[in-house]
């Protein structure tokens, strides 16, 4: 996988715990994200045994997901993916609002970085071109985030 990402980081995942919280829905490009994450724990160095996977329904239960991660004790971070695309309806604002909402709050109230990797997108070919191995992978992007957030931690 080519990772484009406007910066390269040279964070290291080695000794690290992560957890990723995927949604089904949208199966399609979550899949796509979802190698892309795996792909960038591997090029960062990561124990393929120290990143656990979970699946959950849609991008709505993300939040909860990543707060019983966040609160076990057992990750130093964790990324969200999920996708959530624009219809003719309200319900994308509602999803896609509360979601991020949610997520940031499990990080401020527990300590534990949760990177966002939900896509939020008007259309399906923008979600594409966002899971795309070959371009801009967004959740290549949330190991990145999640690693250098829990390096940063440990810093502190």
């Amino acid at each position: 996988m080519a990772h484009s990402g406007k910066q390269e980081y040279s964070e290291e995942a080695d000794g690290l715990r992560l957890a990723v919280v995927a949604a089904r829905y949208n199966d399609d490009i979550i899949a796509l994200m979802m190698q892309g994450a795996r792909q960038r724990w591997a090029e960062l160095g990561g124990d393929p045994a120290r990143l656990r996977i979970e699946r959950v329904p849609g991008a709505f239960e993300l939040p909860l997901a990543a707060l019983k991660f966040a609160r076990s004790g057992t990750v130093d971070a964790v990324v969200a993916l999920g996708c959530v695309i624009r219809g003719d309806t309200a319900h994308f604002d509602f999803v896609a609002g509360e979601c991020a909402r949610g997520l940031q709050q499990v990080t401020l109230d527990t300590g534990i970085p949760v990177s966002f990797g939900v896509l939020t997108t008007d259309t399906v070919a923008q979600a594409q071109e966002r899971a795309s191995p070959s371009e801009m992978n967004k959740g290549a992007e949330a190991i990145d985030t999640a690693v250098q957030m829990a390096r940063l931690l440990r810093r502190i």
